[in-house]
């Protein structure tokens, strides 16, 4: 029956090229797209001709499908002109569109649908001839003019097919310079020896000679109608005004993802072209010709687009005629929202090439001071977007400015520090700390302690003369802690601590050191002022704006401390010195309060300070257990709701203790040893992935420990049968899918463990069972089958039995015994009607990591401010 496949695409081409302007147009592109895919998919085992009729075999199906296009086109080609008819090639498309009625909207639609769909599946067939080679260039002519519409969806069918045209022309290109290179050809996967190589290139270079003209007029829609990046802050409303935006648009960012991705692949092709086609667009807003803020926006959108896929040389020459010609708009340029679109661009622009500055301190300079003065303009968007920018930058050229610069005095840091005051005193306090945080990286590039801690010094000056003044007032009556206004500037004052440690790590040492005790007093009259509150006025009183000021400095409090321990060198010598003061005024604290003014923030700077000093805290950790583990136990083992942050943290601290300090686990009397392993089962039964996967984390970190322990025959006599049952409760029961990784990792931990030998004492109850089992592993297998049988009584016992003898053997192969689980469940009839995909979730992420590193290696498609390195800038 598909063996008509061919006559029936031959009967669509005849109603094809007869009814572009009809309703039913639509169909019969989608039929005909469909019978494309169906050819190329290798579904058909059988020929699609007739072998009784046709003289000679084809290799495969998709061949003789492209053959016969060839063939249909050829005779069909006086008829394809039918689209030229009834929109001829001069038309303005955009507009036609705009203002035609919905029967025009709908032919335009189809007419992108067409194109898009056929280009797709046979451009090569339409490569083979001069005669078709004129109806491709003229199908891209309409699919480029088409591409202009204002429609949202008729610019995403176009989009995909540009981008996925432009990679496989790229790709051709990049491949034809590997010696092995493997390319696709008219379809077909072919590898080319090296003495084919020349032939190849010539090739590609013809594709690309004819491709030269179309690819130039797609930049040019490229650029002109380029997405918004989600650094770009400020936007025009739909009053045509220029605002902050509020909310960021998933689709718009998604379209600037593969907008970009085709750009840069565009570039790759020619770069001379893009950089021609940007600076003469450019030069017509300088000149006013072409002046409009969309305009200009998606200029400069695509200007920093394209960052790192130009060779350093002509980067910098493109880049030095960008922002001197910004910086000159925004000069000759009047009025307040013309000057904050031409800020917004110039912002974005810089920000995205950090290689360009590094070489050139004159332009990097004149751009951070240019910063400072955005950062004093008062225009929705303007300042928040100058100090994430000014961040941006000083990440990646932070070396830069604390050397002195030939034609310099001083390095940029001090004359920076000296004007201080000046340049944020129109910033917002969350702005503030944001530009503490770049200057602390500034100073964490400098060599020399002694200047380092110089500017540390100049840099908190401000801050820490507030506070010495509230701490003044404070000894002298404590009641002057408790107004609003003050509280509100000590949560200021720790915020830009905390901004600053983030970036100094280990040298803010010596200012944490200055304020430490005081803050310490602070929280424990704070937290008094709170536990009272909430026992007075009961649990509606914590939701009083006076108490959650309070929980906030207290909050700030524990994570400026916890930031600096985490930022800082491992020296442990610097945890003691902290820790000793914190076990009295925040462990003792948390252990004496009600629940409700409990912060969870002590359970995760105590994990991690444990993560962080290791085996050096094993002495702190029963007095770690004693203020926390019972009391916060009682929180969170209620229902599954209350107190989720508390949840979390706590299991994040056991992880941390049972890694690092497990001997103190060992010390654990039996009842307190239940109640651990009890919490642990019930976290990763609880539906909050987060929770759950920490609970199947400190799982797998407890087995690991207790198997190369003396009290490994106890521990597993008491919990390898519940953990085995449980664990295979959350595997089987659809509600836990994205734990299936580590589900899977437990499981085969005691498969393994029980046929290691390591396990001398028999796993059953001697005294119940009436016969013994040979060894351990006998048992475990005949529990397990009995175990899955009545969990699924769907299947036979044969089938159950098979599955588990096949884990077993399985079971010192991960990726095979993590497949016999996946197969069991998706063949079972609670998984075989899911979506399944957190089952293949290792996989997708392999799959991500090869993409990514196949991006990595062409130039630009991960943009310089993703890749996470220290760039040099010595």
């Amino acid at each position: 029956r598909v063996r008509r496949a061919g006559v029936r695409e031959q009967e669509i081409f005849a109603v094809l090229t007869d009814t572009f302007h009809k309703p039913g147009f639509k169909l019969h592109v989608l039929v005909l797209q469909h019978l494309f895919c169906l050819a190329e998919s290798g579904a058909l085992t059988e020929p699609m001709w007739d072998v009784a009729t046709v003289s000679h075999s084809y290799p495969n199906n998709a061949v003789f499908v492209r053959e016969y296009t060839i063939k249909l086109l050829s005779s069909s080609f006086p008829n394809m002109t039918a689209a030229e008819t009834i929109l001829p090639p001069n038309t303005n498309i955009p507009e036609a569109y705009s203002n035609g009625s919905g029967e025009e909207e709908a032919f335009i639609q189809n007419l992108a649908l067409f194109f898009t769909s056929f280009f797709k599946f046979h451009i090569r067939v339409l490569e083979s001839t001069p005669e078709f080679v004129t109806l491709l260039l003229a199908g891209l002519e309409y699919l480029i003019n088409i591409s202009y519409v204002d429609d949202t969806e008729v610019f995403k069918v176009c989009l995909d097919y540009w981008n996925l045209l432009v990679s496989e022309l790229f790709d051709a290109h990049h491949n034809s310079d590997n010696p092995a290179a493997t390319v696709n050809l008219m379809g077909l996967q072919m590898s080319f020896a090296p003495g084919m190589v020349d032939g190849l290139g010539s090739q590609v270079m013809q594709r690309r000679q004819l491709y030269s003209n179309p690819m130039s007029k797609l930049r040019g829609l490229m650029i002109n109608r380029m997405a918004k990046p989600e650094e770009v802050l400020i936007v025009e409303d739909e009053n045509g005004n220029i605002v902050r935006e509020t909310m960021k648009d998933n689709d718009v960012l998604v379209q600037y993802k593969i907008m970009r991705e085709t750009l840069i692949y565009l570039s790759h092709l020619d770069h001379d072209d893009t950089e021609k086609q940007m600076l003469r667009k450019l030069n017509k807003q300088l000149s006013g010709e072409e002046w409009a803020w969309n305009n200009l926006n998606t200029l400069c959108w695509a200007i920093g687009s394209i960052s790192g896929s130009m060779a350093e040389d002509q980067e910098n020459r493109f880049l030095v005629m960008v922002i001197r010609d910004l910086l000159n708009l925004c000069e000759i340029t009047k009025g307040k929202d013309n000057k904050a679109v031409i800020a917004s661009n110039i912002m974005y622009v810089v920000g995205q090439y950090p290689r360009f500055l590094r070489a050139h301190w004159k332009f990097l300079k004149t751009v951070v001071n240019k910063l400072f003065e955005f950062m004093h303009e008062t225009h929705p968007g303007v300042q928040d977007m100058a100090c994430d920018t000014f961040l941006k930058i000083v990440q990646k050229c932070k070396r830069k400015f604390v050397i002195v610069q030939v034609g310099e005095s001083e390095p940029f840091v001090s004359e920076l520090l000296s004007g201080l005051a000046t340049t944020v005193q129109d910033l917002e306090p969350h702005q503030i700390h944001s530009f503490y945080e770049s200057v602390g990286n500034m100073i964490q590039a400098e060599s020399d302690p002694q200047k380092r801690d110089e500017y540390l010094q100049r840099l908190m000056a401000l801050p820490n003369q507030k506070w010495a003044e509230i701490i003044g007032q404070a000894r002298q009556s404590v009641e002057f802690l408790k107004d609003p206004e003050v509280i509100r500037t000590v949560l200021n004052i720790l915020q830009t601590n905390t901004s600053a440690a983030t970036s100094l790590g280990t040298f803010f040492l010596s200012q944490i050191s200055l304020i430490f005790m005081d803050m310490l007093n602070v929280y424990r009259m704070y937290s008094e002022l709170v536990s009272t509150s909430i026992t007075n006025g009961g649990p509606y009183a914590s939701k009083t704006s006076f108490v959650k000021l309070l929980r906030s400095v207290k909050r700030e409090t524990l994570k400026l401390i916890e930031t600096f321990l985490d930022k800082a060198e491992d020296q442990p010598h610097i945890g003691k010195q902290f820790v000793s003061p914190m076990m009295e005024y925040v462990l003792a604290d948390y252990a004496r309060n009600v629940p409700d003014a409990r912060e969870s923030e002590v359970l995760s700077l105590f994990a991690t300070i444990i993560n962080k000093y290791k085996a050096t805290m094993l002495d702190d950790v029963p007095n770690i257990f004693e203020a926390v583990f019972q009391c916060t136990l009682e929180m969170i083992t209620k229902n599954f709701e209350d107190y989720p942050e508390h949840r979390l943290k706590f299991f994040s601290l056991l992880r941390a203790i049972a890694t690092f300090c497990f001997p103190a686990l060992i010390k654990l009397s039996s009842q307190q040893l239940k109640l651990v392993m009890d919490s642990i089962i019930w976290a990763f039964r609880h539906t909050e992935r987060n929770i759950a996967e920490t609970g199947l984390n400190l799982l797998l970190e407890m087995l690991k420990n207790f198997q190369h322990s003396a009290f490994c025959n106890q521990f597993f006599r008491s919990y390898f049968v519940q953990i085995e049952q449980e664990i295979f409760a959350v595997l089987t029961d659809t509600f836990h899918k994205p734990g299936f990784k580590l589900h899977v990792l437990v499981l085969q931990h005691l498969f393994c463990l029980v046929e290691s030998g390591a396990l001398t004492e028999p796993l059953w109850d001697v005294a119940t069972v009436p016969h013994p089992y040979p060894n351990n592993a006998v048992f475990v297998r005949e529990y397990t089958i009995k175990l899955l049988s009545s969990s699924f009584p769907n299947m036979t016992a044969a089938e159950v039995t098979q599955f588990v003898n096949g884990l077993y053997e399985s079971r010192n192969d991960p990726s095979e015994f993590k497949k016999n689980i996946r197969d069991f469940l998706v063949q079972s009839k609670e998984f075989s009607a899911q979506d399944n995909k957190d089952l293949y979730a290792e996989e997708a992420a392999a799959q991500s990591e090869q993409e990514r590193q196949r991006m990595l290696s062409i130039p630009g498609l991960v943009a310089p401010n993703e890749i996470q390195d220290e760039m040099v800038d010595s």
